[in-house]
């Protein structure tokens, strides 16, 4: 370390290859084995950055272990934060079948109509927006949006008319 704070950049890629095994010994019996590689290379970057703070009078073991300590408490906050939990094997997710094959047809039945109409459904029937916001987005006067959606409506009612939900 004396050699690399003094500019010797071999000296300090040996170092830092001397540290990373280190490194991967220690981490390896304090985490999971997903995250040895991930607190390796953090306590990497924090001997690069903080590497002018060694005091070349003092040992350099216990100046290491304190970072390593420090990177290994930072991940082990990091691990819990992510905390994951087994998921029970009698789980199930619902059929979305029925859902997919609705939002199909309606799209289907949509396109049948002139595209004010569709937009004008669209945006108050579907999404929620009122008249005043449709004809906004639109473009279109209040009584326009209106009687889109009523003739729009009207249209959809003769196309669906005769078709029973076997078909």
């Amino acid at each position: 370390m004396i050699a690399a704070q003094a500019g010797d950049k071999s000296a300090y890629r040996l170092l830092l290859d001397e540290l990373q095994v280190w490194l991967v010994r220690y981490y390896r019996r304090r985490l999971p084995p997903d995250a040895v590689d991930d607190a390796v290379q953090e306590a990497l970057v924090a001997v690069h950055t903080k590497r002018h703070t060694w005091d070349p009078s003092r040992p350099f073991a216990p100046w290491l272990a304190g970072i390593a300590r420090y990177k290994w408490i930072d991940r082990l906050r990091n691990l819990s934060a992510t905390r994951t939990e087994e998921l029970p094997e009698t789980l199930s997710v619902g059929d979305h079948g029925d859902g997919v094959l609705s939002a199909t047809v309606l799209a289907g039945l949509l396109a049948t109509l002139k595209p004010a109409q569709a937009a004008a459904i669209r945006l108050v029937k579907l999404d929620g927006l009122s008249i005043e916001e449709a004809a906004a987005r639109t473009g279109q006067s209040r009584s326009l949006v209106k009687v889109n959606i009523h003739r729009g409506l009207a249209r959809l009612s003769r196309t669906v008319e005769g078709y029973s939900d076997g078909e």
